[in-house]
């Protein structure tokens, strides 16, 4: 007897459960509230971790025709502009973890995910309908939509994101904290910029109360550009695409280096000319995950932002998503192999997911204080990274996890 799960949510986190449920022999029926499928934002790093979940889904070729592989990690001092550390990636990162290190623009990684879901028969795509509610009763959990139509499953997944609905029912835990930090993001051809600010790998500078990311996308012939600073914005929270004032931007780094200014400079000037422009967001989360019930509950599972928003200190959103993914999928398999109840198999998923996710929140707070620090703290951070550089910037429990694939 078949089953069929609900998802939804139709972005990275929502089209990879559907790839791996779909891939575990169930059937997905996918609920998007926009009127198309589009992935806002800018790029995306890859780590090792997330890379392998996208290769054993058999879309190694697919990923690299559309991602960037840097070579190296490099941090620099924001305000001096010294080179702090490095961590090799490309080849090292295969031998060590057996995947690259990606960089790859958000629309493409969306894009990669949809075409992987739309080929498969037992996967239905349902645009302009959100969810209103739903109601779980022991056998069966029905979808209520904003249309007023209501469809049954065997379980939902909320993957619908920071201001999750399918979390507001579960939990009735409040709105996501105000993190009173602001993200400014660029993306732009690698050709409107000079020759001397191009790059193949990552850069981040660290400076005191900011950040700020570029590497590249779109094969290498793009750059992203992000640049975090403390602030607030009172406007519309729930949605993270606000235009930017770039004076702002670079009135705060007016104290940085010449080389970071220049490249603010330049993204500004290259942006505009191809007729983009910076983009706002104001960063919110949640507190580090404190039990398997906050990720899953009898047959109503969350996945990625709506389980475990994070600060984006460690690059590891969409990776948190794609690895839940992952294993959403191992464990609904074993529902035909071994007649595990389906209440049961969101458990164990719970169960083996929440406290890698609530590290990897934890860890991201941490790096946002440890990347914006001043005084006797950014000293002391900037003195072991001289010293300790590759062995700091390296980290063997996040790459190394190797979760199950379906």
């Amino acid at each position: 007897m078949s089953r069929e799960v609900l998802i939804a949510g139709g972005g990275i986190g929502g089209l990879a459960a559907a790839l791996s449920i779909s891939r575990a022999g169930w059937d997905v029926r996918l609920f998007e509230r926009a009127p198309a499928f589009a992935e806002v934002g800018a790029g995306i790093q890859l780590g090792p971790n997330v890379v392998r979940v996208l290769h054993g889904w058999g879309l190694q070729a697919e990923l690299a025709r559309v991602a960037a592989f840097p070579q190296r990690l490099q941090v620099r001092d924001a305000v001096t502009g010294r080179e702090l550390g490095v961590l090799p990636l490309g080849e090292r990162a295969v031998q060590k973890y057996g995947a690259p290190y990606a960089t790859i623009a958000r629309a493409d990684l969306h894009g990669l995910l949809l075409g992987a879901v739309q080929g498969r028969a037992n996967v239905r795509l349902k645009l302009n309908t959100g969810l209103a509610s739903y109601a779980d009763s022991g056998q069966v959990v029905t979808l209520k939509t904003s249309e007023g139509l209501e469809v049954e499953g065997d379980a939902l997944i909320g993957a619908d994101g920071l201001w999750s609905r399918v979390r507001e029912q579960l939990l009735r835990d409040g709105p996501p904290r105000v993190t009173g930090h602001l993200a400014y993001r660029a993306m732009l051809p690698q050709t409107r910029l000079p020759e001397r600010l191009r790059s193949q790998q990552v850069t981040a500078w660290l400076g005191p109360r900011l950040h700020v990311v570029a590497y590249p996308v779109r094969g290498g012939e793009w750059l992203n550009v992000v640049a975090i600073v403390q602030g607030r914005l009172e406007d519309d929270l729930q949605s993270w695409d606000h235009s930017a004032n770039t004076a702002e931007l670079q009135a705060a780094l007016k104290r940085m280096s010449v080389p970071l200014r220049d490249l603010i400079h330049a993204v500004s000037e290259g942006a505009s000319e191809a007729g983009a422009t910076w983009r706002l967001w104001p960063l919110c989360d949640r507190p580090p995950m404190l039990g398997a019930q906050q990720q899953a509950q009898g047959r109503v599972a969350l996945l990625g932002d709506a389980a475990h928003p994070m600060r984006p200190y460690l690059a590891q959103g969409a990776g948190m998503a794609i690895e839940d993914a992952a294993e959403l999928g191992r464990v609904l398999a074993l529902d035909g192999q071994a007649a595990i109840e389906v209440p049961l198999c969101l458990r164990r998923y719970a169960l083996n997911r929440w406290q890698r996710c609530a590290r990897v929140q934890a860890q991201s707070m941490r790096n946002g204080v440890i990347f914006h620090a001043e005084g006797v703290m950014r000293w002391g951070r900037d003195a072991s990274l001289r010293l300790l550089g590759e062995r700091l910037l390296d980290m063997p429990w996040l790459y190394g996890a190797r979760p199950e694939s379906r």
